[in-house]
């Protein structure tokens, strides 16, 4: 049972807890991004099938996504603190081990592990960081602060991948998390205090399996459907996860402590403010993705060049996201909701002017100007869904927040990197899953070097037209149905999370 606190003025300890807290919670964040510039190093080396380097990028994103809020509240049952200690641990190790493996399974293995340690550390870092800053408002500044860190981390992930590779072998951009977590399993236990709430109910065991296994086996169907056709295999366990899924919803929707309060769905302004949090980051990690093929195996870029290449984009993006609270100040939630996503749609749509012989300048006009878009939901999401649902239930919309930009991030690449897969299969010249593979075929010719370029850049304008149609009328939508006079704080410097749901709830 945490005693009532009294808001003070925080010290130097709290300040110093806070830097020591950003270190997992950059980590969590740019491996979901690291390996976009690392790919074609990792399949020169491992030669993944084009499922198998799918399943390496985003099945990190799906342990995160789905165990996020089961583990929001074992923390609040066991220990924030002691969740911490334990997943930056199991983080660590497992991130060694990623950096040796001498295979494809392996190494998506050990990024599945990474994933379920990344999601016991995003919600008790938080939750941490609250019980640090007890005034409302310093509170306020130092989530703040945690959201921008989360963001940057996302942008900075490639271009900091890009300059390993450029001097180590693949494995150094799993190798880099050691000396952070190190430095945090030292520091933490001096700095941090341990937290729990002071009301929790039951993880629901089989919720948190339904979820796991709903959107692996979807996910599984998608992206072998896209490799290797329209099978009985894919089809079966197609049926089998979407059918998973609709029993986690009816479970959630009858549960006193659901995982996710489906209902808070009835509120229009919070269900913008989900997709946003989903959406954006889907557009963002595909196109990376996909970009970071398009520069180094289309246009024969190093990889730092390359790293270089996606910095400006990277560098807009972590800008918008520190001065997008002060910008909301003057246009209103409503309007930052709707611009991001009309920025967000114009960027990618500019993706269109690429080739297979040009197309750096358009490539980083793309991010750039999608980076504004993407900066500023990435602000503004959280405080937008609490602030539309009551305050005792601001945890739960904050968990939906939180999870809805970890499953997007996922999504993006297995559905957007399945569409680009499919289209390589049907327009490539047939001679292997991928166009780095195909690129390693011994005596492969000029025509079928062209075709396979070709075929590629076609697969990133078709997931670039997509997910830049699906924002632009997000956009619309938003302009239509957000209230005139919304704004998702009475102040300039919000409590977003209230007192009484910081200790209670947390951010899961």
């Amino acid at each position: 049972m945490n005693e009532q606190r009294v808001p003070h003025s925080p010290g130097p300890r709290a300040w110093l807890g806070l830097l020591v807290v950003l270190g997992p919670v950059l980590l969590v964040a740019m491996d979901s991004s690291v390996l976009f510039l690392a790919m074609p190093k990792v399949s020169e080396a491992l030669s993944p099938t084009a499922d198998q380097a799918l399943w390496i990028l985003d099945v990190y994103g799906f342990a995160v996504g789905s165990l996020l809020i089961a583990f929001g509240n074992i923390g609040d049952r066991y220990g924030r603190l002691k969740l911490l200690m334990t997943g930056a641990v199991v983080f660590g190790a497992a991130s060694a081990g990623a950096a040796f493996a001498p295979g494809p399974e392996l190494l998506i293995a050990f990024r599945a592990l990474m994933g379920v340690a990344g999601a016991t550390l995003l919600p008790s870092a938080l939750a941490v960081l609250s019980e640090l800053f007890t005034d409302p408002r310093l509170r306020a500044k130092a989530i703040g602060v945690f959201a921008a860190t989360f963001a940057a981390g996302f942008a900075i992930g490639p271009v900091v991948g890009g300059q390993l590779l450029n001097s180590f072998w693949w494995g150094s951009v799993f190798l880099i998390n050691l000396p952070v977590v190190v430095l945090f399993l030292i520091l933490a236990p001096v700095l941090l205090r341990e937290v729990r709430a002071t009301r929790t109910g039951r993880v629901d065991a089989p919720s948190v399996l339904l979820s796991a296994a709903g959107i692996l086996l979807t996910v599984y169907a998608i992206k072998h459907a896209a490799a290797e056709g329209l099978t009985v295999t894919p089809m079966a366990t197609g049926i089998a996860g979407v059918v998973t899924l609709w029993w986690f919803v009816r479970r959630q929707l009858h549960l006193e402590h659901p995982l996710i309060d489906f209902r808070l769905f009835r509120d229009r302004v919070f269900t913008i403010a989900a997709i946003t949090g989903l959406l954006p980051l889907a557009a963002w990690s595909a196109v990376a993705y996909l970009g970071g093929i398009y520069l180094q195996s289309v246009l024969g870029l190093t990889v730092l060049d390359a790293a270089l290449v996606a910095l400006p984009g990277a560098a807009v993006l972590t800008v918008t996201c520190v001065v997008t609270p002060a910008l909301v100040e003057r246009i209103g939630t409503r309007a930052a909701l709707i611009t991001c996503h009309f920025f967000i749609a114009a960027g990618l749509l500019l993706l269109l002017a690429t080739s297979t012989s040009s197309g750096i300048g358009w490539y980083v006009a793309s991010t750039v100007i999608a980076g504004i878009g993407y900066g500023i939901s990435f602000s503004v999401v959280a405080d937008t869904a609490i602030a539309a649902v009551p305050a005792e239930r601001a945890g739960s919309a904050a968990a939906i927040a939180e999870t809805s930009n970890e499953i997007g991030n996922a999504l993006g690449i297995a559905l957007l990197g399945s569409l680009a897969a499919l289209i390589f299969r049907l327009q490539g010249p047939d001679l292997a899953g991928t166009l780095n593979e195909t690129l390693q075929v011994p005596g492969l010719t000029a025509a079928a070097i062209g075709d396979a370029k070709s075929a590629f850049v076609t697969g990133l304008h078709a997931a670039a037209v997509i997910a830049g149609i699906l924002h632009a009328a997000l956009g619309v939508f938003a302009l239509r149905h957000l209230p005139r006079a919304f704004t998702s704080t009475d102040d300039a410097c919000p409590d977003p999370l209230p007192q009484d749901t910081a200790e209670e709830n947390s951010v899961r």
